[in-house]
């Protein structure tokens, strides 16, 4: 069966950040694998995909972009096909019938909904988007649709922790001195970043009314979530990824 994770922050919209749980994929992807470019069956990641979206908002339109790790965001009023999908790393609407969806494999997936205006939003926030301001984008987006940011309800689903993350010194020399916050020292010339509370603050910062931190590490737990690093580390020649979706009822 597949499992979607829900956030209290957005109760009572449709949304789901799911799990590996309930797919047909084998193999090193194996499970609820909805990455186009993860080496799957073709086939298998189509049923996927088919069974995430019937589990949170059944008949909808999925919709989807290419995620390159920017600062794009993009609105959305009409679905498109797979081929000519944006190269962007969030979406927003507010047209009921339409499910956004983000892909992740270790960076965090950020839903977020204004429940007056209704207006939703889906980000994709590895380090380098939200560093480069990704999440500034997709509020902006949403506000050009009728949102207001102090009205926003975010929840930031399962990512890589702190514990799991380390980085060496170039990537920590990227961030200003009021982000050290988010940095612990680790073994010489190392340090592990918290990307969960990265992301959190620069949500908290733009003033929005509540951000729900699920604390769900994809590295740690094998069983539930898909993982880029630790797919790495194992040498894996391919690793899955898993389904963030948010949606407006008809």
């Amino acid at each position: 069966m597949v499992e979607a994770i829900r956030s209290a922050a957005l109760a009572g919209l449709p949304h789901g950040f799911l799990t590996r749980a309930g797919g047909v994929s084998t193999g090193v992807t194996a499970g609820l694998n909805v990455g186009l470019g993860a080496g799957d069956d073709a086939g298998a990641v189509a049923e996927n995909r088919r069974r995430a979206a019937q589990a949170v908002l059944p008949g909808a339109r999925l919709v989807t972009v290419y995620q390159v790790h920017s600062a794009q965001a993009v609105a959305v009023t009409e679905p498109w096909d797979e081929a000519d999908r944006p190269q962007a790393d969030a979406l927003v609407t507010a047209t009921p019938g339409l499910l956004l969806g983000i892909v992740t494999a270790d960076c965090a997936p950020v839903l977020l909904a204004d429940r007056a205006a209704g207006v939703v939003g889906a980000a994709h926030a590895g380090w380098k988007g939200a560093h480069g301001g990704v999440l500034e984008a997709t509020v902006a987006a949403m506000e050009a649709l009728g949102a207001d940011r102090t009205a926003l309800c975010a929840a930031i689903g399962p990512c890589i922790a702190r514990e799991s993350y380390e980085v060496g010194a170039e990537f920590r020399a990227a961030f200003a001195d009021d982000e050290a916050r988010f940095f612990t020292a680790g073994r010489p010339g190392h340090w592990q970043f918290d990307l969960e509370a990265y992301v959190a603050w620069r949500l908290e910062r733009m003033g929005l009314e509540r951000v729900d931190p699920l604390g769900l590490d994809t590295y740690a737990d094998d069983a539930r979530f898909f993982s880029f690093r630790r797919a790495t580390h194992r040498g894996e020649p391919a690793y899955g990824r898993q389904f963030s979706l948010i949606g407006l009822p008809r």
